[in-house]
Formats: structure tokens, sequence, C-alpha cells
């Protein structure tokens, strides 16, 4: 790299998946001094992609070329990928950890993850700095590392979480500007108009979605209903029966193609609402409260680091119904006095770039002298 020339960053996303081409390509728009290039690979075949993305882009021109620096997402086979392309091991590289296969909850149709968590372990020991999207993501890869290792028979070296946890940061995901409000708006106490804006999967908690509307209703309050998200030709079956049981409090159903209407069902609900088993950040949360939401989420996960304590209802994971209760007390706490405006200004755009800059130019001066 010349003093007069823009550095050039390879941009590696080995799962394209919504989350991570969108914060690959915000990432690009946010730095523009820098020359960026991507290589992607489509979000299908979940076990032969994080295992072999190495070895489809073995063949690849663009990582013969020279690049200031490398950028891998999470799901990057990066310790590979450095051995098979020696340019790449003395270009430095930075991990960028959107989740973690530690901390993914386990359905019935799933084997173990011991492959892909190694991948994980792997690339995290063969970065020059991991970042992870939130504290609860790094906290639980460590964890989860440190307890893999403990099961391993032998020679496993000291200090392998240590060296990882020196070289990590926690950098968001940001969030865009223009979804933040400074304008508190009065909810429908009366009425509340709920939001669930999640991946229709089971680690969001579908089947704790249905217990909460059991209890709702239940409880004889008077509230509408949006349920969006991005689906998938098999998703759980607790969709169904929610939207036959409660079609009449249906607001809107289904995914929202259109990105302007889904910004304006944001400033239009009054609460947004998780019932999720796993979210490593919570992007849909974090732009529904920029755009003024009250939240409502259980006290787990991410959701501690921007979701206000009242605001959060007890965790209850082995008892569904019980949480489902919890969730309602707390649900009626903010309808009998809402809370102030807490929109998540630490998450803007504007906020994170300088963090973004200042540790990619950190990690281009440390290979200049390479």
């Amino acid at each position: 790299m010349t003093l007069t020339s823009s550095p050039r960053i390879l941009l590696l996303s080995a799962y394209d998946a919504a989350s991570h081409k969108r914060w690959r390509e915000q990432l690009i728009e946010l730095l523009p001094d820098y020359h960026w290039q991507s290589l992607t690979l489509p979000p299908r075949f979940f076990q032969w992609r994080i295992r072999g993305n190495a070895l489809s882009w073995l063949d690849e021109p663009c990582l013969q070329e020279h690049w200031d620096l490398v950028i891998a997402t999470s799901m990057v086979d990066l310790a590979t990928l450095r051995g098979l392309h020696p340019r790449l091991a003395g270009t430095p590289c930075l991990l960028y950890m959107h989740e973690n296969q530690f901390a993914f909850p386990i359905s019935h149709q799933q084997q173990g993850r011991l492959e892909p968590q190694m991948v994980n372990l792997y690339s995290a020991m063969a970065a020059d700095r991991a970042v992870f999207n939130s504290a609860w993501n790094r906290d639980s890869f460590l964890a989860g590392a440190q307890a893999l290792l403990n099961k391993l028979p032998d020679a496993v070296p000291d200090g392998i979480i240590e060296r990882i946890q020196q070289k990590s940061d926690v950098i968001p995901v940001p969030i865009e500007d223009r979804l933040f409000t400074n304008e508190p708006r009065a909810i429908n106490r009366a009425c509340p108009h709920m939001l669930w804006n999640h991946r229709w999967e089971y680690d969001k908690g579908p089947d704790r979605l249905l217990s909460f509307l059991n209890q709702l209703e239940k409880s004889q309050q008077p509230y509408t209903l949006s349920v969006v998200g991005e689906g998938f030709r098999n998703y759980p079956k607790a969709f169904g029966e929610i939207q036959a049981r409660f079609a009449h409090r249906l607001e809107h159903w289904g995914f929202l193609a259109r990105r302007l209407e889904y910004d304006g069902l944001l400033r239009r609900a009054d609460i947004v609402l998780s019932t999720a088993l796993h979210d490593f950040q919570g992007l849909s949360m974090l732009e529904a409260m920029a755009s003024g939401c009250v939240p409502l989420a259980p006290d787990r996960l991410a959701y501690r680091e921007y979701v206000p304590a009242r605001c959060r209802y007890q965790s209850l994971e082995q008892d569904a119904e019980a949480e489902a209760t919890a969730a309602l007390d707390c649900l009626q706490g903010i309808l009998n006095e809402p809370p102030t405006l807490c929109t998540p200004d630490a998450w803007k755009s504007s906020e994170l770039a300088y963090r973004y800059r200042t540790l990619i130019n950190e990690l281009l001066t440390t290979g200049q002298g390479t």
C-alpha cells in the first residue's frame, strides 16, 4: 500500500444471508475511502458452506491478488483459507462474528455442532482481531469454546481463550440513522399494536409467541398484532395456529418485501415483542426501538445490553407457560406506566462508523510492516 493509494480490502462472506449482506454493504457505504471487493457464497447448505467455503474459493483469482486487509464473517473458515493461500497468511485479517456456533439452540432435526464450532474456534485463533456484534455473542463464544476445550482428551495448549479474548472487541451492526426518531409518541394503552418481527424459525420462539397470545386473550386486554419477518418454505407449525386463531387481531401477516412499508409499520406499532431463544444482536428489535416502539423482551441474550430492565420479562427457558405469564405481567406494567422514549443511539451508523474506521486503520498500520 502506498501513501497515495486507497487501501485494498477484501470482504469475505461465506454465507451471505440477509443480515450478513446488509452489514457488508453498509460497511462499504459507511467507509467509502477504501477500495473494497466482496467475495460471497449463497446462504444455503449450511453444513457444507461453513466447512467447505475455503475449498469452494480455492481457485478464486482475487485470492491471489495483493490485499492490505481481509475482513471475514463468522462463517468463513479463515484458518484453512490462510493456509491454502500463502499471500493471505501475511495479510492482516479481521474476523467479524455475526453469531457463534456454540450458542445456537439445537433443534430436534440437527446433529451435534462440533464441526461448525471448530471452524469458529480455528478462525478466531487465525484472525489478527475478532469483533463481535454484542457482548453476549462474545461471552457465549468464549464460554462455549472453553467448555469444548475442557472436553478434549489431551494435548490442549493453555491460554487459548485468553489469547482470543485479548484480541476481541464488540462493535455492533449499525442501525441506519434515518430510522431514529427524537419525537416521543404516546402508545395506545387501551388497545396496543403489538409487533413480532423476526425470522420465522424455531429459535425465535414462535411457540412462546403462541403461549403469550393465549395469556393475552385470557386477560381480556384488547390489542392488535402484526407478525412479520423472513419466512421459509418450511416453518414451525405455531405460525399456522397463530394465523388461524388470532385472525381477528391481525393488522399485518407475513413478509413485507418493500422496505418503505416495513419502516412505516415500525413507526405505527406501539410495542415490539421478542420471544427469542437466541438473538446474537437483535437488529429487528433495535430498528423498532429506534423508530419509537417500546420493547418487550425476555431477560436474556443481547437484550440486556439495550432493552431497559422494566421492559424485560423473566427468562424461563424451561417453562414456556410461566414465561408467557411473566411477559404478560411485564406488558401490563408498561401499559400502566409507559416508559420514556429510549432509542438505542449508541447503535447509530454515524456513531459506529468511527469505531470501524479506527479498527481498520489500526490493522492497516500493522500490515504495512509485513
